[in-house]
């Protein structure tokens, strides 16, 4: 089995984005209202399955961080897992960002309504919104401009789907 360094850095470069950028803006990634502006590189995946892993790891290093203890690392990482893996799947720009938006909305809207004793359609339904912001007003643009230098940025990375 070869070992791609390039692949693996690419990943890590993805990771420590998604990590920077939510503690970065701390205050507003977390909690049981919450606009996790690294959620925008959820749309990475389009372009590459390389990205499936770096957010994955990422989304696992930010909540390690986050205070909502081992819930949110195993539920909020493998829900951010499962969109990435979607989101690969998607052949539309206009929809690359929406398994974030949808599998965060319930399974982080579930879990934060158990943990903050929330009303679980209110909390699906806040982690919707704060989704839905963060990748059709971040996360599209970010598809627009990176299709437009996808072979120079993503090189033999790229999806099998974008080439």
């Amino acid at each position: 089995m070869k070992i791609d360094i390039k692949k693996i850095a690419f990943g890590a470069l993805i990771a420590s984005m998604y990590t920077a950028l939510t503690l970065l803006f701390a205050p507003i990634s977390y909690g049981a209202v919450q606009f996790r502006i690294s959620e925008a590189l959820a749309v990475l995946p389009y372009f590459t399955p390389v990205a499936i892993y770096g957010l994955f790891i990422g989304c696992i290093i930010s909540n390690i961080f986050g205070g909502n203890g081992i819930h949110d690392i195993l539920f909020g990482s493998l829900a951010t897992l499962a969109a990435a893996a979607a989101t690969y799947r998607i052949r539309s720009k206009l929809l690359a960002p929406l398994p974030p938006v949808l599998i965060n909305a319930l399974v982080v809207g579930a879990m934060l309504s158990m943990l903050y004793e929330l009303d679980l359609f209110m909390s699906m339904l806040t982690v919707g919104i704060g989704q839905f912001v963060v990748l059709y007003v971040l996360g599209l643009p970010l598809i627009f401009y990176l299709d437009k230098r996808r072979s120079k940025i993503f090189g033999e990375m790229l999806s099998k789907y974008r080439r």
